[in-house]
């Protein structure tokens, strides 16, 4: 190159970046003088350091992280961990304050505080571990960018320039096997072809041709032939491109910030919001019942005299004050349900394990939880809905007589040479003309099958990969059929056969425009070329108008039913290849190595018949989708696929009838975007299809459903379908198809790519949901009860009953096996039949927190009522107390027991628990301090017994366990072992006994505990039953309301 080219890369530019210039609009020698470059020279050294520094490297933004600072802290940005927080702080500043005072029970004090900090930091970290995977999608975006181009720069060829530093303007080589380091125009070809697969970046099912011819500027990505976009790869041809974006203005650019953008505004759980609602409640509650108990005990720290109508001589006392300020410390740890959070993860984690064996792996937790209530799923069309597999489902061939032609339907999804058959065909007996197909179809392929474990996948072009396939299905004719050959398995048999018997000496390659593979190309373009057609014996007869037409129908059949067609044609006479062999000097080859030659050498073809591709439906997808619509969800299916392949699959799946107008249901990703009320398009009832979407396409439709109250799930398997993915509910990635970047920016994955896996996941999903209800208003019911406990004991100025770290082990230990186990209840059968929940429905109904508030004031009467037989009764409905020996007091002096000093003659006798002998001449008050240590230990087995049994009251809302009898959950009952089991060991064990402030009990003890817990059953069987009765006459009313509107 002279001067000239010289100037074109040192000019100075103007600024490229302000306005985005459309060079796949404008010609070849218009995209050059833009950019001030010409392609043969390429960028100078120095014009490309100027512009490097104008625009930056060519690589994607790392976008800085929260700090581990703010992650911890956001982590107590939650009501009841925040509750928790205040409430460990306080006990342990009072255990602190304790332990200077020489208290005996320092070690008790500092277990409740100890432990409650332990659950704040394991929460933390399993927060934080989650929050540090959500950017996990930006760097597997990055692995998909080139690392090195070959690049023309100074009139030179620099072969592993590092992609990074490619600038806008300059001039790129690329090849087979290639990855794009940027997006580009497209300048020259210099094979016949260029082929790239970028259906990862825009969703299209096979490889895409380009040329260097512009297109409209309204194009969408799709319909930009003459670019190409930054990680996407070169599977054909050679060509000179030149580079008009350079990191995040590429294509993948807009997706990386689209996905960054999208993790921003990721939203909490519908689970998370609930608790959190019933977080802010609690405090509200607890606030309310801690200022209750501080003014009913006021008078306990705080007295005065009036003096002329006005209080004087205030008296406090710090010591009563501190007491009662531990009974609201107390009462706080009771009301929260601090097991919730442990429990809630098992839970989960189990659910993802039920989950695994389905094929869904659940990458978050909570996402386990949010499929239940899913109202709406957004999938993508390939490889989802379809196998991702191109299959040959037609086969059309000559028939006897010109004119006639005869049609077999082939059966099969996917490469699997032995999936299906062909339908009516005559095995073993082929004529000639099928013959010809076969060997046509068998020699001018260069895809190869091979068994990958339990799959069959392809080697090279799908399309070719599906006529093997066809081959293997055809079978030998008998002459042939000799057994399997060596090296290739029985997997490709024939095809090697065909090989065998045949030579294939050259490849014209495929161009979309000339549409022409060797003998294998679109049907239009070989008939005409072909001068004669091939009869089933084997006789040529010229090609006549009539059969021409005949052929040309049949191919607008197949190519209405979403087919892509091929036609098979052959030429017998090639006297100028006659003598070749592939040899380099042969005058032969210099024909084959100028494109413009091969339509003189493609021409008198005689024609033998076609066949129609596609990407079929997956067979199990269409019952799916059934069960879809029973159970209230509906199905939008996003494709970047062009309109009629994707109407059609979406007839055949049954997201449309066959014969539905769906003019208003079916719109491209642009049409969309261009029309007045999306939400009302949105809010349409049944399915809805939108075509050649595009990422933002995508982003929208999910933005405006969730804004709509839907809760989304989207499916997806390229970097177009990240940030979708992303700012859905649930985001659902392809296991096998799917990239790196889908499955980072996904909360699961589908391990079969199988879209009847995402129903089946939801069915799992709600069926978890409904245990979790199960279990959460079990914990809350028992909370409740907790809490009446400790204000009856304020309200009555009795002494203490439960200490906090007695509470705190009912709510994490002796609770949260029964809880867990309640997540195994077998789920309902007509769960699929039920419409979603809505987001917003709320876990506790009016009539539930009735029932637990008559509950838990219960639970509040038996555990306080024990602790006062205790002390004021010698038996009770004839059980024995009086072994110990204890001192019997009025119910009088236990809720005065603060004034114990003053009486007089106050005396109590000793009383033996286990092996321990508690002694009082000393200090005859300290019975009603250290000596309730029996009664306690009574309220507290109350409590763990009322809380299994109540276990059982949980299994179902209003059911009966009559109809639901225990055993239908073996876990549980097993659970309740094992909660018993540990209250056992606490009380037998002295070292754990002296840490809790218990004494083991005597048989008759246990006797009182039973009796008193028992009617816990019997209450809810009640309550239960009545609302099993206010149900069915307001569905009766409903009924009747309805008829006699009807009538």
């Amino acid at each position: 190159m002279g001067r000239g080219g010289q100037n074109y890369g040192k000019e100075e530019s103007e600024p490229l970046s302000e306005v985005v210039f459309p060079a796949w609009a404008k010609d070849v020698r218009e995209c050059e003088e833009r950019f001030h470059v010409n392609q043969e020279f390429g960028l100078s050294s120095f014009e490309a350091d100027r512009r490097r520094k104008e625009y930056g490297l060519n690589e994607l933004e790392k976008h800085e992280g929260q700090s581990i600072f703010k992650l911890i802290l956001e982590q107590f940005n939650d009501t009841l961990v925040r509750i928790l927080l205040i409430a460990a702080v306080v006990s342990f500043v009072l255990a602190w304050f304790d332990g200077e005072e020489g208290g005996e029970m320092e070690i008790t004090a500092f277990v409740e505080p100890l432990v409650i900090f332990l659950i704040l930091i394991v929460n933390a970290v399993v927060g934080i571990w989650q929050e540090s995977n959500a950017e996990k999608a930006l760097e597997a975006l990055k692995e998909i960018q080139s690392e090195h181009a070959t690049v023309i720069r100074d009139g030179k060829r620099v072969p592993n320039l590092p992609a990074k530093e490619l600038v806008p303007a300059d001039i790129v080589e690329l090849r087979v096997g290639d990855k794009v380091p940027a997006d580009m125009r497209v300048l020259r070809l210099i094979s016949s072809t260029v082929r790239l697969e970028q259906g990862s970046l825009t969703g299209e099912s096979e490889a895409v041709s380009k040329t260097v011819k512009a297109v409209p500027e309204n194009s969408d990505i799709q319909g930009k032939k003459c670019m190409v976009f930054a990680g996407t790869t070169v599977v054909n041809g050679h060509c000179i491109c030149l580079v008009t974006q350079t990191g995040m203005n590429t294509e993948i650019g807009k997706v990386h910030s689209q996905i960054h953008e999208a993790a921003q505004s990721e939203e909490d759980t519908p689970l998370k919001k609930k608790l959190n609602e019933f977080g802010e409640v609690l405090t509200l509650i607890i606030g309310v019942i801690c200022a209750l108990v501080w003014l009913i005990n006021v008078k306990y720290f705080l007295s005065w005299e009036y003096v002329n109508g006005w209080p004087r001589n205030f008296k406090f006392s710090f010591e009563k004050c501190t007491y009662y300020f531990e009974i609201a410390v107390a009462l706080a740890v009771a009301a929260i349900p601090e097991g919730l959070p442990a429990v809630i993860t098992t839970c989960l984690a189990l659910g993802t394990r039920k989950m695994a064996q389905k094929n869904a792996l659940v990458r978050k937790l909570p996402s386990v939880e949010t499929l239940g209530c899913t109202t709406v799923i957004c999938s993508d069309k390939t490889g989802t809905l379809t196998t991702n597999q191109m299959a040959v489902s037609k086969l059309v061939a000559n028939d006897f007589r010109p004119g006639t032609l005869r049609a077999f339907n082939v059966e099969g999804t996917t490469y699997n040479p032995f999936d299906g058959k062909i339908q009516d065909w005559p095995s073993g007996r082929l004529d000639a003309n099928l013959e010809m197909i076969a060997k046509i179809a068998a020699l001018c392929n260069d895809s190869g099958v091979e068994q990958s474990g339990n799959h069959y996948v392809a080697n090279g072009l799908p399309t070719e990969a599906a006529l093997q396939v066809l081959v293997e299905k055809m079978g030998l004719p008998e002459r042939l059929n000799v057994g399997s050959t060596s090296g290739l398995g029985d997997v490709l048999r024939c095809c090697q056969v065909w090989k065998n018997t045949e030579a294939r000496i050259a490849t014209l390659e495929f161009d979309r425009d000339r549409k022409s593979m060797g003998v294998i190309g679109a049907v239009e373009n070989l008939l005409e070329r072909s001068s004669f057609i091939q009869l089933v014996d084997g006789t040529i007869v010229p090609l006549d108008q009539n059969s021409k037409d005949l052929i040309l129908e049949r191919l607008r059949e197949m190519s209405t039913s979403a087919l892509r067609c091929l036609g098979f044609a052959y030429k017998e006479d090639l006297p100028e290849f006659e003598t070749y062999n592939g040899d380099e000097d042969h005058p032969a080859h210099q024909l084959l190595l100028n494109p413009s030659n091969y339509p003189f050498i493609e021409n008198q073809l005689i024609f033998v018949g076609l066949v129609g591709i596609r990407d079929p439906p997956r067979t199990e997808v269409r019952q799916a989708i059934e069960d879809c619509r029973a159970a209230g969800i509906r199905v939008m299916v996003i494709t970047g696929d062009n309109k009629n392949t994707a109407e059609a699959i979406c007839r055949e799946i049954g997201v449309f009838g066959p014969y539905e107008d769906i003019s208003s249901r079916s719109l491209t990703g642009k049409e969309f975007m261009e029309i007045q009320n999306q939400k009302n398009h949105l809010r349409q009832s049944g399915g809805l299809l939108f075509s050649r979407a595009e990422p933002r396409h995508k982003q929208e439709i999910v933005r405006l459903l969730k804004e709509d109250g839907e809760v989304v799930a989207m499916t997806g398997d390229g970097v177009n379908d990240a940030p979708a993915l992303k700012l859905a509910d649930i985001g659902i990635a392809m296991g096998i198809a799917g990239t790196e970047v889908a499955k980072e920016a996904s909360d699961m994955v589908l391990a079969d790519d199988n879209f009847s896996t995402i129903v089946a996941a939801v069915g799992e999903g709600r069926s978890i949901y409904d245990n979790m209800k199960a279990f959460i208003r079990y914990m809350i019911s028992s909370n409740i009860g907790e809490v009446a406990s400790i204000f009856l004991t304020a309200a009555l100025g009795i002494p203490e009953g439960m200490i906090p770290v007695q509470l705190l082990w009912v709510n994490l230990v002796t609770d949260g096996p029964p809880a867990t186990a309640l997540g195994f209840n077998p789920p309902d059968k007509d769960i699929m039949r039920k419409p979603p929940r809505r987001s917003d429905d709320s876990l506790i109904t009016a009539w539930i927190l009735f029932r637990y508030l008559v509950i838990g004031l219960y639970v509040g009467i038996a555990t306080v009522g024990v602790f006062i037989i205790w002390f004021t009764h010698g038996s009770f409905l004839g059980i024995d107390l009086s072994g110990d020996g204890h001192t019997l007091v009025s119910y009088s002096q236990l809720t005065n027991w603060g004034q114990c000093g003053t009486w007089e003659g106050f005396s109590v006798s000793p009383f033996t628990a286990g092996s321990q002998e508690f002694n009082f001449d000393t200090n005859p008050c300290e019975y009603f301090q250290s000596g309730k240590i029996k009664a306690s230990t009574l309220s507290l087995s109350v409590l763990v017994a009322i809380e299994m049994f109540n276990s059982l009251n949980a299994l179902s809302e209003d059911g009966s366990l009559l109809t639901m009898p225990p055993w239908v959950n073996p876990w549980l009952l097993l659970a309740m072992s094992v909660s018993f089991g540990l209250h056992f060991l606490i009380l037998y064990v002295p070292f754990l006994a002296q840490v809790f402030g218990i004494v083991p009990l005597s048989f008759n003890e246990w006797l009182l505990v039973l009796l008193v817990a028992l009617p816990v059953i019997i209450i809810d069987e009640i309550l239960k039953f009545i609302g099993r009765c206010t149900r069915g006459l307001s569905n009766s009313s409903v009924r009747k309301g309805s008829k006699h509107k009807a009538e």
